[in-house]
């Protein structure tokens, strides 16, 4: 089940986010090694009512941002274009991750299902995500659930990022 985060939901969200954290390290990956994100941004989250749980028999076993709004890293792509131009009516997924027992049963995917209908709803004509230029696992996920590497984006502190866009 996907849920919004609740203040109780914190501390199981910063495990989780500190698993994803240990593994970039060990893969040598240099992705969240900085104390990004940290529970301010997930307050952030939450206030914007943005931040959302998976949920198994009680448990938390996931966590990701979904936004409704636009994301203005992706106000300029390089080397590419998004598949729906420079209009603003999508949906952006961010910090998804999973706990480390729970990793391979489709957690991810419910995020993802999640967020299509929840975009649906709201008018959007496609889902952006970016992540890590070494970080594969992801990007292969990316690709398996649809999404087209359209170019990368550069984020605030200039780090680089590959983007991709799914149409509804």
């Amino acid at each position: 089940m996907i849920r919004m985060t609740e203040e109780k939901d914190i501390p199981h969200v910063m495990e989780i986010i500190h698993m994803a954290q240990e593994q970039f390290c060990r893969m040598g990956i240099d992705q969240w090694q900085d104390g990004y994100p940290n529970e301010e941004v997930i307050r952030r989250d939450m206030d914007r009512r943005e931040s959302y749980v998976a949920e198994k028999e009680e448990t938390v076993i996931g966590t990701a941002a979904i936004s409704m709004e636009k994301e203005e890293n992706y106000e300029i792509i390089k080397n590419g274009e998004w598949l729906t131009g420079n209009r603003k009516n999508y949906a952006v997924i961010h910090r998804i991750a999973t706990h480390n027992a729970y990793k391979r049963n489709g957690t991810a995917d419910a995020f993802l299902r999640f967020a299509q209908q929840a975009a649906l709803k709201k008018g959007k004509e496609s889902i952006r995500i970016d992540t890590h230029p070494d970080n594969r696992i992801m990007q292969n996920w990316i690709r398996k659930n649809g999404f087209v590497y359209c170019g990368h984006i550069f984020l605030d502190d200039g780090a680089l990022r590959y983007a991709y866009e799914k149409c509804l």
